[in-house]
């Protein structure tokens, strides 16, 4: 009889116990994410900080989705998730550009939308593309000179800040316009795109950018217009900084 009494007030292990288990079961989980690689690792909390997105979407989650697909089982490991790991990535770095970009315009108190805005911030598959034009009504240099104006300091000062916070490396082109009437390889457009676009790097290290950042400097005299653009056009007079991110440096600051 007291063996039966035992029996009906012994289920409350079974409460605790599957309780242990559960918590097991997360332990393991967390363990095993962890010990995946870094592009796994965040990949998965680009999923997690989203959890509710309809499936049907082809941006949500990790893996992009096609309802006429076959089902398949897809090894982290492989090649293959590895690839798709690396598209996730992407994204997270493109939504971060586009917002260090509009960041960029704040810093120079501009708008994104004015056509006659002194510079022109892109997202590229690399990093930032930045263009700044030496327009008659905002130079960035002195006329015909490597000499930089109140703005083209500005534009400088805060331009090192992007590229020193965010480890970025930095090609800089020099383009200019070429005067009505006279030749595109004047001896003239290639030495003054040249040495504007070495100004460049002069200034940027100044302002505390590293050397070691710039990758390559090169002069295009008026060889490049723009598209839509005659050769002689103010807007061909631009200075073009290339930014983008090499993994083995490249490391945001705090």
């Amino acid at each position: 009889m007291k063996k039966n009494k035992a029996a009906h007030h012994g289920g409350a292990w079974k409460v605790a116990y599957a309780d242990f288990v559960t918590a097991m079961m997360a332990l393991f989980m967390v363990l095993w994410i962890s010990a995946q690689d870094q592009e796994i690792l965040l990949a998965t909390s680009q999923y997690f900080q989203s959890p509710f997105n309809t499936p049907l979407d082809a941006t949500s989650g990790i893996l992009p989705y096609n309802s006429n697909a076959t089902p398949t089982t897809v090894n982290p490991e492989s090649s293959n998730g590895k690839d798709q790991a690396s598209n996730a990535l992407q994204n997270i770095d493109r939504e971060f550009m586009n917002s260090l970009a509009q960041e960029f315009y704040k810093l120079l108190n501009l708008e994104k939308t004015d056509e006659e805005a002194p510079l022109l911030v892109e997202v590229t598959s690399d990093g930032l593309r930045v263009t700044l034009f030496d327009r008659p009504n905002r130079p960035l240099f002195a006329l015909d000179s490597t000499e930089f104006t109140e703005w083209g300091q500005f534009a400088m000062q805060n331009l090192a800040w992007v590229i020193d916070r965010n480890g970025f490396c930095a090609v800089v082109e020099g383009h200019t316009r070429t005067e009505k009437g006279k030749l595109v390889n004047s001896d003239i457009e290639w030495e003054l795109s040249t040495a504007q676009a070495n100004a460049v790097r002069k200034t940027l290290t100044h302002y505390a950018v590293d050397p070691s950042r710039f990758l390559r400097i090169s002069g295009y005299g008026a060889r490049e217009p723009l598209l839509n653009k005659k050769p002689e056009d103010y807007a061909n007079q631009r200075i073009v900084i290339s930014l983008s991110l090499r993994k083995e440096d490249a490391t945001p600051k705090p």
